[in-house]
């Protein structure tokens, strides 16, 4: 009698900004490791979550969004994208269906062509948002002049249609490999960087303008104060006081408001009550200067 054989390895999920990619991340590993926001460029770092069965562990590499780059961030974004790709065993470009193949597509298709002997699949996303009997024209767009993608997935990340489908599809494809993490473990990232990320991501819901792009969060300090209560104190920095001045609101009011979406997130998180505190301090252009980047932990190090 043989035993049973386990599956494992490393999936790319690449394509423009907005088409969906941390909405099926989070879709797949049935928890929010992966921000999400109706702003360009939300995902800054590779996230990596962790799909686990009892015969199979896929770990999926969420990239930040394919775009011009206009700062040094940017460029970290970009190269930490493209770098997914020669660690995958297998790539998931994302389309969006609902809006027509562009140039920044087309920037991503050709790096896929030049990618060997890996397996690209073409998932159509928002396919909810699509009426049926255009389905077909879509898939055909991204056809042409494109690599021989291996399977062609129409899915809604949002709705989960077809995406159970996709991973039978992945994991049957897989070879046989070890168990990389702990069945219990959804992603590599430490906790302070979710923390960070989800605090984050209620500044991209509650702003407007320019100061989406301008954020970043550190995480101060995480201590228990006692066995009913976690302590975070976060740092929310930007590049102006004019920033700091929107994100701290009239009276406090926005800033209260971030605290009190965030906290809800974390507790879902740490399964703990969580009393937090935020400052918000300014570092001019931090974008654009490579220790800052790196000191807010957007480092070439690492892709």
């Amino acid at each position: 009698m043989t035993e049973n054989v386990f599956k494992s390895g490393f999936v790319a999920i690449i394509g423009r900004p907005n088409v969906g990619k941390s909405t099926l991340l989070n879709r797949i590993v049935g928890e929010k490791i992966a921000i999400m926001s109706d702003k360009a460029q939300t995902t800054r770092n590779k996230i990596q979550g962790i799909y686990t069965t009892d015969n199979a562990q896929v770990v999926f590499i969420d990239t930040p969004g394919v775009h011009k780059p206009q700062n040094s961030l940017g460029d970290f974004m970009v190269k930490s994208a493209f770098s997914a790709l020669h660690e995958a065993d297998a790539i998931w470009f994302v389309a969006d269906a609902s809006m027509t193949r562009g140039r920044g597509d087309d920037f991503i298709i050709d790096r896929l062509k030049e990618v060997k002997n890996t397996p690209i699949y073409l998932l159509i996303n928002k396919i909810d948002l699509l009426a049926p009997k255009n389905l077909l024209n879509v898939i055909a767009s991204y056809q042409e002049n494109a690599p021989e993608w291996t399977e062609v997935f129409p899915i809604s990340a949002t709705e989960g249609d077809n995406v159970p489908e996709l991973l039978d599809n992945i994991v049957a494809n897989l070879d046989e490999g070890p168990q990389y993490f702990d069945s219990d473990q959804l992603t590599d990232h430490p906790e302070r960087f979710v923390i960070g990320e989800l605090i984050r991501e209620k500044v991209l819901q509650l702003t407007r303008q320019e100061v989406p792009h301008s954020v970043a969060v550190v995480i101060d300090k995480i201590a228990r104060e006692d066995e009913e209560k976690i302590h975070i104190q976060a740092s929310i920095i930007v590049e102006r006081p004019t920033q700091k001045n929107i994100i701290i609101g009239k009276q406090g009011a926005m800033i209260k408001q971030i605290g009190t979406r965030a906290r809800k997130d974390i507790e879902r998180l740490m399964g703990d009550k969580v009393y937090l505190e935020t400052w918000v301090k300014v570092e001019p252009r931090w974008r654009d200067r490579p220790q800052a980047l790196q000191t807010l932990g957007y480092s070439e190090d690492d892709y």
